[in-house]
């Protein structure tokens, strides 16, 4: 669960008063911490941080993944901290946060970006889901590893399922993947993962 703190504050402010420990996110000028993952949710996470690595490194892109930085998009008081961001080295120097509060908003900047659904699910389907395509991210995953989204989502009866939504004439279209489903990444099309062994990561076969 997210604990939300009812105070509403200005990115700039968010920026400056962020600590060192803890996660939090500004959702609309509202600061939430967000709650420490599970175990399970950190294994998938550092799965896909691996595989996908391992992809830009051996086609030479340059690309990289950083630990804390955030997405901050335009005319909107929010920052989000996505479990996966896949950064475009050579367009940082466009980015007028990087350097002081490593926060990017350009689309060019952010190739990629994964979330890993937890509790919070609806964040991840609903409010990130239309701030990433309002920036214009070209590729953006749901990985719902329980199953825990709506059944729109997951299916009836739910099951763990994986979401890519890819950016077409300004829009994102989706496609879901789950079992022995190859996953289909525009980013990287060489990619030979399947959304099963990305669930085994977490713990589960689904």
């Amino acid at each position: 669960m997210t604990q939300a703190i009812p105070k509403l504050v200005t990115f700039e402010d968010f920026a400056a008063w962020r600590p060192e420990g803890g996660r939090y996110e500004l959702h609309d000028g509202v600061i939430v911490e967000m709650a420490q993952p599970v175990g399970d949710h950190e294994d998938v996470v550092g799965f896909l941080v691996e595989k996908i690595a391992i992809e830009y490194v051996r086609n030479g892109l340059p690309y990289t993944i950083p630990k804390t930085a955030l997405i901050k998009p335009t005319n909107s008081e929010s920052g989000y901290s996505p479990d996966v961001l896949l950064l475009n080295r050579p367009n940082l120097v466009n980015e007028p946060l990087w350097k002081k509060e490593s926060t990017v908003s350009l689309a060019a900047s952010i190739p990629l970006v994964v979330e890993v659904v937890s509790n919070n699910w609806d964040d991840d389907y609903y409010t990130k889901q239309g701030k990433y395509e309002g920036i214009g991210i070209p590729e953006y995953w749901v990985v719902d590893y329980l199953g825990l989204g709506a059944k729109k989502f997951t299916g009836n009866p739910k099951q763990a399922t994986i979401s890519i939504y890819q950016l077409i004439d300004g829009e994102y279209q989706v496609t879901q993947f789950r079992g022995t489903d190859r996953i289909v990444s525009p980013t990287f099309p060489e990619l030979n993962l399947t959304a099963e062994q990305i669930f085994q990561a977490g713990g589960l076969a689904r």
